[in-house]
């Protein structure tokens, strides 16, 4: 079952994110990682928002710990993202 995930990390900029996606191999507008259906990053009050469509919580989760935490760190987010999940009814891919 698909799943939607919200990451809020608290003091983070853009151009960290985009230090990070780089270093993921990722590119703006380009193809997401196996299992990632739909991304999309906002600047908050706080910091930044990630949200994501996933095909299942088990493909997010390890995407998480083996990108996300450790490139992370590498541009000095020291605070875990507050995580949201949320089961999706339905999604939209590419038009």
């Amino acid at each position: 079952m698909a799943i939607a995930v919200q990451l809020e990390f608290n003091g983070a900029t853009l151009e960290e994110y985009d230090q990070v996606i780089g270093k993921m191999g990722l590119q703006p507008g380009g193809q997401g990682p196996p299992g990632s259906l739909s991304h999309w990053v906002t600047k908050t009050p706080n910091g930044i928002r990630v949200t994501d469509v996933w095909q299942s919580k088990e493909l997010f989760e390890q995407f998480a710990q083996e990108k996300i935490g450790p490139l992370a760190g590498s541009v000095g987010w020291t605070e875990p993202p507050q995580i949201t999940f949320h089961e999706v009814h339905n999604y939209f891919g590419p038009g």
